[in-house]
């Protein structure tokens, strides 16, 4: 050896930092850390994945709802036929529209065959009842609509405190390494912060997309909630000119499926 060849001593730290320090994928982190903070991960990973099915699923079948509704109201504001509106949601048991306008025709068909709708009295009456009995159909169709939310506002709410809580578990866990080894040093310390702060990295993940659905998804209910308003209003303007011109309800029984309770849809003209 050349005796002016300067000799390269190998730092003490990273000589005994552990092997693989220099390759901390998300895969290696997780099976580095501790028990706790493993299960803390796989919570968080669970969540999300719970959270992302929710925001597609209610995302997706918000659309549907808004842009059936958009067609209903449109067509109903535009031939202001209540006939005409029940043949359009024939076809869809199932939405929201449908049991609004199903509730209020069965109470307007109702009050017919008691004889309710004859006199000035009676015909105000009715039209207030019909008016209840929608907006109380509508309040529980909009509760159903809301169903699953609260998940989501779990997630985006407490997500990131338990990501914090394996992070400072993963810390505690790495003052004590160091207090074992007697090694402060940066090689043999990061490893154990870093699995600790993926921790709160999963934690955030699994929160932002929750919270970001939950405010689009409240916000698309609460204009689905004034598409139902505006169905019930559009359908008493419709009930009040049909009861002032003394034209009679006639109705028939329409076909349903073979899993849906049969009800009755008016057939007279322009209501």
């Amino acid at each position: 050896m050349n005796p002016e060849t300067p000799t390269i001593v190998p730092d003490a730290a990273v000589a005994a930092a552990p092997a693989g320090v220099g390759h901390l994928s998300a895969i290696d982190l997780f099976l580095q850390a501790d028990t706790v903070v493993k299960a803390i991960m796989i919570f968080l990973i669970l969540a999300s994945v719970w959270s992302w099915g929710l925001i597609f699923a209610k995302l997706v079948y918000y659309g549907r709802l808004h842009a059936r509704a958009r067609n209903f109201l449109q067509a109903f504001q535009a031939d202001g036929s209540i006939a005409g509106l029940g043949a359009r949601l024939r076809a869809f048991a199932r939405d929201p529209f449908r049991h609004v306008y199903d509730a209020m025709v069965g109470e307007w068909e109702t009050s017919r065959r008691e004889g309710l709708d004859h006199g000035e009295y009676n015909r105000d009456s009715l039209k207030e009842r019909v008016h209840r009995v929608g907006q109380l159909t509508a309040n529980y169709q909009v509760e159903q609509l809301q169903r699953g939310l609260s998940v989501l506002a779990t997630i985006g709410s407490v997500g990131p405190f338990v990501g914090l809580f394996g992070t400072v578990w993963g810390i505690m866990n790495s003052f004590q390494g160091i207090a074992a080894t007697n090694n402060t040093s940066l090689a043999v310390v990061a490893p154990g912060i870093a699995e600790a702060l993926f921790a709160t990295a999963l934690g955030l993940v699994a929160a932002i997309p929750a919270v970001i659905a939950y405010n689009r998804a409240s916000g698309d209910v609460g204009r689905y909630s004034k598409r139902l308003n505006t169905l019930i209003g559009t359908f008493d303007v419709q009930l009040s000119r049909h009861l002032a011109a003394g034209r009679p309800l006639v109705l028939e029984r329409i076909d349903t499926p073979a899993n849906e309770t049969a009800h009755r849809q008016p057939v007279a003209g322009r209501a």
